[in-house]
């Protein structure tokens, strides 16, 4: 997979999005999971695209104060600590001082962007904290473990739906939006990617997160039972999870590739790590075969394509996005998106892990 799509993405492709970040940092792990050279070398000229010698970050504007725009920020701690390099801690730096001085709800939740003003987005969770706690591990802040942790509970106290123990995609603290629920403040839907992202970010902090911190074993508590109430919504038939996760089988939803690899990553690597019980892999190889057997496409050159990925999906803006089940059904797929590629070659990693290691 990380072959077919580096024969498509040349340097003139190359974008400091949350995406390509993505996709690079997945490369990069198969790299140094591998062992094979030419992945590092390809992550280090993406990086390198867009560092200067000063530690600038062409293209990156902090003004926006857009989580987004941090994603990327990941694979600098890897190269940092590899050269020791001062224009990577210099652009590692830009990045925090942005999330500093990044404006936030009364509660305290980092706005997802400045011109969405007082909302919180699960996809904002991944965006942000990974980095944070690159940055709180490299450079003992541990006041930033605080704070972000205090994020992912923030979000799970004011998104998670009673009913389904899922989680809505956005949350409008000041109730203003008019995709906002009057007596949540939440949106009406349950979005399958946004509960990847936040799955995915939850995991990857407690990584990072020291055992003895006073949240960890509320963090776990979180994935705890955000896995077990996805688990009732991935499809029999297939082992995949749909779109909107909450109506399987509805006319206009589909069955979706990006959740689909995040939850097979996050069950995975959260068994490997100790979060999750041993059941959680079996349901990650119904999925992963899912993927293989439904999402999979191998044309005669032998090139792979990834299909089933919803290409976008958000709330406010202009067309307005109003959150509705009909909104995201109507939202379409795109072949190889990076949302797609970046997570199932994660998901790859972290599946041959699973069979080649002895789980805690």
């Amino acid at each position: 997979m990380a072959e077919s799509v580096l024969k498509t993405y040349p340097p003139s492709a190359w974008k400091w999005l949350y995406e390509h970040g993505l996709f690079v940092k997945a490369v990069l792990d198969l790299g140094i999971k591998s062992g094979e050279s030419a992945y590092e070398q390809f992550a280090a000229r993406w990086v390198d695209h867009f560092i200067s010698p000063e530690g600038q970050i062409r293209t990156y504007r902090l003004s926006e104060f857009n989580l987004d725009q941090i994603n990327s920020g990941r694979l600098l701690f890897h190269f940092y600590n590899q050269t020791k390099s001062p224009r990577y801690r210099q652009a590692i730096q830009r990045l925090n001082d942005q999330l500093c001085r990044q404006p936030r709800t009364p509660s305290g939740g980092l706005w997802h962007k400045k011109i969405y003003p007082q909302q919180m987005w699960l996809d904002g969770l991944y965006m942000a904290e990974p980095f944070r706690a690159l940055y709180a591990a490299e450079f003992n802040e541990p006041a930033i473990f605080d704070d972000l942790a205090r994020q992912f509970i923030l979000m799970e106290e004011h998104a998670r739906d009673p009913q389904t123990g899922l989680l809505y995609h956005g949350w409008d603290e000041s109730r203003q939006q008019k995709w906002s629920r009057p007596d949540s403040g939440c949106s009406s839907s349950l979005w399958g990617r946004g509960v990847g992202w936040f799955s995915m970010a939850l995991t990857d902090v407690l990584e990072l997160l020291p055992e003895s911190h006073p949240d960890t074993l509320k963090l776990v508590g979180i994935l705890r039972r955000l896995s077990s109430a996805l688990i009732h919504f991935q499809d029999p038939a297939t082992g995949l999870w749909w779109q909107v996760l909450n109506f399987p089988g509805r006319s206009g939803n589909y069955r979706e590739a990006s959740v689909t690899a995040m939850l097979v990553y996050v069950f995975c690597k959260a068994v490997r790590k100790g979060y999750l019980e041993k059941d959680y892999l079996a349901a990650a190889g119904r999925a992963y075969r899912g993927l293989l057997e439904n999402m999979i496409k191998v044309d005669r050159s032998g090139k792979l394509t990834l299909e089933g990925t919803c290409g976008s999906a958000g709330l406010g803006g202009t067309p307005y996005r109003d959150g509705s089940f009909e909104y995201y059904a109507s939202e379409p797929t795109i072949p190889n998106d990076f949302k797609g590629v970046g997570p199932f070659i994660l998901a790859t990693l972290e599946m041959e892990a699973a069979s080649t290691e002895k789980a805690p």
